[in-house]
């Protein structure tokens, strides 16, 4: 699917012509710049990889300067290969937030809000075992029975249990585009996206 590299600027919300209030997420989608372009030929596969926001030329490793170069553009911080271009592009263009249209429905993809070490109900939902009284001491927040008794006499793979939540990959499906601000290379989607302020996040058709 064809889409731009972004960055999250933050949630706020707005209203529709019927009056309703919309959450949504302002995106900086773009510009990115062609950086290289795979073909069937060559590669096997038909793709362009794009970069999106600059960074020093002094951290940029040589290999990296050389790459860009060829595109004759600054360094990049980020770098992803989309594929499904209707348009032809060549080394050095520069996509921009116009790629998408009000209406149109997207996939946003980041890296979600790292958790820490969390417990099953925080991070499965779990209820709880028990009451909170008749004699219960401390096991108000714990998973209960984790196996069977000497038959399996194991725990099966893929226990709901404790542990790292959050800081994953995650994809949310079907955002619809509420506005796009061109002169600010702004993106406007309804609901949420994973993923802190300011972090990098990839927009799909």
């Amino acid at each position: 699917m064809s889409g731009l590299i972004g960055r999250k600027i933050g949630m706020t919300s707005i209203f529709d012509e019927n009056g309703k209030n919309l959450p949504c997420t302002v995106i900086e989608a773009g510009p990115c710049v062609v950086t290289q372009v795979r073909s069937k030929e060559v590669d096997g596969y038909n793709a362009l990889q794009l970069g999106f926001d600059d960074k020093p030329d002094r951290k940029a490793t040589k290999a990296a300067s050389g790459h860009f170069k060829k595109a004759s553009t600054a360094p990049k911080r980020k770098l992803v290969e989309f594929q499904g271009f209707d348009e032809e592009y060549n080394l050095g263009d520069t996509i921009t937030v116009d790629h998408f249209a009000a209406g149109e429905f997207v996939d946003v993809t980041g890296t979600s809000k790292g958790k820490g070490f969390q417990g099953v109900v925080k991070r499965h939902g779990f209820g709880g075992v028990g009451q909170a009284t008749h004699g219960q001491h401390n096991r108000l927040r714990a998973p209960g029975s984790i196996g069977a008794a000497s038959y399996p006499a194991r725990v099966f793979k893929g226990m709901r249990m404790a542990g790292q939540m959050g800081n994953e990959k995650v994809t949310v499906q079907n955002l619809k585009v509420l506005q796009v601000v061109p002169e600010k290379n702004l993106l406007v989607v309804k609901g949420c996206v994973p993923g802190h302020k300011n972090s990098f996040i990839l927009i799909r058709k």
